[in-house]
């Protein structure tokens, strides 16, 4: 499957959703849920943008960003002691 046809599905399906709402609470669950992960991606990037200078590196993977978007700040800092002390 190309990609423009892959970008077209999920901006008419965005689209649809904007117009229409979504009126099953497992969608918005699961909406939410993305945009956690989306933080937490954030959250890491701008850890290892920063942390770079000190040495501190975390992977961004589905795991790590959920962790960080679900359990916010704490979450990072808790994933940069564990890169930091324990897997060395």
């Amino acid at each position: 499957m190309s990609p423009v046809v892959v970008i077209a599905v999920i901006s008419s399906l965005i689209v649809f959703l904007l117009a229409a709402g979504t009126p099953f609470k497992p969608a918005k669950f699961v909406g939410q849920l993305c945009m956690k992960v989306l933080i937490g991606a954030l959250f890491l990037f701008f850890l290892n943008a920063f942390g770079s200078q000190f040495g501190v590196h975390v992977p961004i993977n589905l795991v790590t960003s959920s962790i960080s978007g679900i359990l916010g700040i704490p979450g990072v800092v808790g994933l940069a002691i564990i890169q930091m002390y324990i897997i060395v």
